[in-house]
This record gives structure tokens, sequence and C-alpha cells, in this order.
């Protein structure tokens, strides 16, 4: 069994901030115009992995370090079955937040329209299913590895595997087309938590090998796995080009055989291969997975071997919660006073001013020792 590191490393607080304040960034700014004109990269668009979709996989992959390591801890100090327990009930208070963050329906209803559809005509007909947002995700990906959170790392590969595999079929019986063409649904929808649990995973197996090996140690391993995940991610998004090629399909050589490389826009409709975080496919939790260690891999070097931290990040780091939070609050009051067709530059300072307000409520919880747990 893994044991915890000697001392609290200062790179998972700073690649969690790094993380929080990547999304800050692509939330805030992903909506203007100019930024969509002059950067797209950090917009989502549904249709291939931009910058913008690489934030919410190292959300997943910080849970997973973090999960694994208070996992351990209360199963040694409390027993596993209490350990079980203490998990599913944080993550239920986990689903209990995102429904009072999110909210469950889509738009207002009468209350004739309730009596006349029936409950299950009202459950169908005007609950959005756009509550199932990060935070639920994080929930239910959860619960999903409750069972093999605590186990060997080849125990947890297989399941990782298992559910990206079941996710891969029940896509091509139905789920991809269900999930692009049902309103509401975001990054893969009801059942995303298949495919999210893939960078969750990974990051509990590089909790692991930071537990056995140390921040130095850790580093080799890293870019190794980070390598091979980011190129498996790719393999996998070209599947649906291979096999048009080998049909005859297609023409022009090489090139026929490969899919656009991650932050390129493809020329292609979208498929269940293609890396995409609406849709949670398994090119897309593969690839930015291993993208997310290779950051990780770089505030080790950063943080912990030559002991250069950034002060923003450490504030968002230790409270991420909080800051996922109280920046959608923020920025539902900052980002109207300048519209989404406002020039590059107006759009930079109104972001600076909800960057600003935002890390200042967040530094006065840190100042206070004020943190957002489960």
């Amino acid at each position: 069994m893994a044991t915890a590191p000697a001392a609290r490393l200062a790179s998972l607080d700073q690649f969690r901030g790094y993380t929080v304040a990547g999304m800050f960034l692509v939330n805030f700014l992903g909506g203007y115009a100019a930024i969509k004109h002059y950067a797209p990269l950090l917009c989502h668009h549904n249709t291939y992995c931009s910058y913008a979709d690489t934030i919410m996989p190292q959300f997943f992959f910080a849970v997973g370090v973090s999960f694994r390591l208070t996992f351990l801890r209360r199963v040694e100090n409390d027993g596993h079955s209490a350990a079980i327990l203490h998990a599913f009930k944080r993550n239920i208070g986990l689903i209990l937040i995102g429904l009072a963050v999110y909210g469950v329906v889509g738009g207002e209803v009468s209350w004739a329209q309730i009596t006349e559809s029936g409950l299950w005509g009202y459950a169908t007909q005007h609950l959005s299913w756009s509550f199932i947002q990060t935070l639920v995700h994080i929930a239910l990906a959860s619960i999903w590895v409750l069972p093999v959170i605590g186990a060997t790392p080849m125990a947890r590969i297989v399941f990782l595997t298992a559910s990206g595999l079941a996710h891969l079929l029940i896509s091509q019986v139905w789920y991809f087309n269900w999930n692009e063409h049902t309103g509401g649904t975001i990054d893969g929808g009801p059942l995303g938590f298949m495919t999210w649990t893939i960078p969750l995973l990974l990051g509990s197996l590089a909790y692991d090998t930071l537990a056995a090996r140390g921040s130095k140690g850790a580093i080799r391993p890293f870019l190794i796995w980070s390598a091979v995940l980011m190129v498996l991610g790719y393999a996998f998004a070209c599947m649906n080009a291979i096999h048009n090629a080998m049909l005859g399909n297609v023409s022009g050589g090489l090139q026929a055989w490969l899919a656009p490389p991650p932050f390129v826009a493809p020329t292609l409709p979208i498929d269940l291969w293609t890396m995409n975080q609406h849709a949670g496919s398994i090119s897309y939790m593969t690839f930015s997975a291993g993208f997310s260690l290779l950051v990780l891999v770089f505030f080790i070097w950063l943080a912990d071997l030559r002991n250069v931290q950034v002060g923003a990040f450490r504030t968002l780091g230790v409270n991420a919660l909080a800051g996922y939070i109280i920046h959608g609050m923020t920025g539902e009051a900052i980002g109207p006073l300048v519209p989404d067709d406002a020039p590059l530059y107006m759009a930079l300072l109104n972001f600076a001013l909800f960057f600003w307000l935002t890390w200042l409520f967040l530094r006065h919880l840190e100042k206070h020792k004020l943190f957002l747990r489960l």
C-alpha cells in the first residue's frame, strides 16, 4: 500500500492553482468575440481538443491524487468500511452543492404545465441535464471508482480500461448520437463519469509514484507515461480515419490515415473517436490525462526541485472548491460590464478585474485559514 509523501508537496498546490486559474481564464474570456477570433484555443469548441478543454481533466487528475491520499489515510485510521462510507457521503454532498450551483429546471415552468404533463412528463420535458457539470461529474466518477480507489495499481488500470471500453461500446450503440443531439448535456452527459474515470484514476496512480519515489524520482516515469498517454489518445482519435482509409473511402496518402493533431480544428465531422469534451470520448480523456501529467511534471520541477512558487497559484490551489463556486458568482457580476463584442483590450481589462476580485476573496479566506472542504 502506498504511503503519504514525507511532506506536503508544493507542486500539487501549484498544479491545482494553475488549473483553477486556467478555469478562470477560459470560462470568463471564452465568450468574447475578440477571443474567439484572436485566441480560439481559449474557447470550448466541442469539435476538437483546445487549450480550454485541457483544464477540466486536470481537475479530475488532481482529485484522483487527493482522493487516493485521503482514502488511504482514512482506511488506516478508521478501517475500509468507514472510509467507503465517508467518501460516499462526501460525494453525495458534492452532488447537492452541484444542484444548488447549476439548477435542474430548464427555464420557467408554470403550475398548469406541471399538472398537465404529470410527474414523468415534467421530469422528461422540463428538467435539464445541464445540472450534470463539473462538480456532479467529479462526484459521480468518485462514487464509480470507490470499489478500486484503495486497490492495487493493476486493479485500477483494469477498471479504468474497462470503464472506458464500456463507454465506447455504449456510445457506438446509441449514446454518442443521443448525447450530441440532446439539449443541455455538458461534458459527457449523464454517463460521462465512465470516461472521467480515466484522468481521475491516473491521478491516483500518480500519487502512488510520488509517495514511493518522491518528486525527483517521479519525473522520469511521469514523462514517459505522459508521452505514452498522449500518443495513445491521438491514436484513438485516428481510428475513424484509419477505418475509412482501409475501406478505400478516402484518398491522399498518409494524411488520410491520420486525424488532425490536438489543438487543431478538424475539417471532417466529429465522431465518437474525436477528441471531444462534449462527448467525453476516450481519445480526449486519454490525451488530456497525459497532458495533465506533463503539466504536473513542470510544477514538480519548478516548485519542488527549484523551490519557485507562484503566490496566486498557492492561494487558488489550497481552496479550489471555493474558487470554483466564487468565480461563477463573480463572473456573473463582472462579465456584463463589458459586452461580448467589445475590443480585445476591453475584454482583457475586464478579465483582470474579475481575476483580481476573485483572488481577493480567496486570499481573504486563506489569511483566515478558512478552507471549503467536504
